[in-house]
């Protein structure tokens, strides 16, 4: 039932909110038995995509245009890279260098968000490499010395590496410490739980499943409300000069 066109989704010119209502599914190049929804691209303004990828069982993604990260959120994925096979679970992830050959099949019904970005190389940087992980594996950090919200980061803080990707989470009643303004783009996906979102000089509630692009200078701010903490990923581009140097 379409509520007579009602919906919490809104595009605004610096960010998306974009709701599980409005999503629109669809086939890509490459991969069999996949459906996409796109939830940022350059048609946007984002200079990444991110997409959530529904995998029948048996399907399998097919090439990167760009790096390429994997966030597991439901079933089980079989990845081959490097030489080796690893099976992603939820909350298994991998990071795969622009070019770097490698195969993703899906061993049942399966979900994950897919991040995809052209390569940046720093100047007399080293090349990425593979990362494979599982992010309970990974110890959280306090933000700003608050308790009450712990990222566990996702990607490794190197100069070969021109994104992070990282886990907030937030108790009930935490939240940023200051809205931020800055240089950076971020595509978040709403995992558990939810809260409020300042985006822009829009105030939106969100919850799980729910997406959102900020472009750079977006003025961005959340706050976790319910009974049960707030959880999302989100990508940023890092540790490259804004003029490509």
């Amino acid at each position: 039932m379409h509520h007579l066109g009602a919906t919490r989704s809104s595009l605004k010119p610096d960010h998306l909110l974009q709701t599980p209502d409005t999503f629109i599914r669809t086939p890509l190049p490459g991969a069999e038995n996949v459906d996409f929804i796109i939830h940022a691209a350059p048609q946007l303004g984002a200079r990444f995509t991110q997409m959530t990828a529904a995998f029948a069982a048996g399907g399998s993604l097919g090439y990167a245009s760009g790096q390429r990260f994997l966030y597991v959120l439901e079933g089980e994925l079989e990845l081959e890279a490097g030489k080796r096979s690893h099976s992603l679970v939820p909350g298994g992830f991998a990071y795969l260098p622009q070019d770097a050959p490698h195969t993703v099949h899906a061993k049942s019904a399966s979900r994950a968000a897919v991040i995809e970005k052209p390569y940046q190389r720093q100047t007399g940087a080293a090349l990425p490499e593979i990362v494979v992980g599982d992010e309970s594996q990974i110890a959280s950090t306090a933000l700003m010395g608050d308790e009450g919200l712990r990222v566990r980061a996702l990607m490794p803080d190197e100069p070969p590496y021109d994104f992070a990707v990282n886990t907030m989470t937030y108790d009930p009643g935490s939240a940023l410490s200051m809205v931020e303004i800055h240089v950076m783009e971020h595509g978040l996906l709403m995992l558990e739980g939810g809260g409020i979102y300042r985006l822009g000089d829009s105030w939106y509630p969100v919850e799980a499943g729910d997406f959102i692009w900020m472009a750079a200078y977006c003025p961005q701010w959340f706050g976790a409300l319910g009974k049960k903490p707030a959880k999302y990923l989100i990508y940023k581009d890092w540790r490259r000069h804004p003029l490509g140097a």
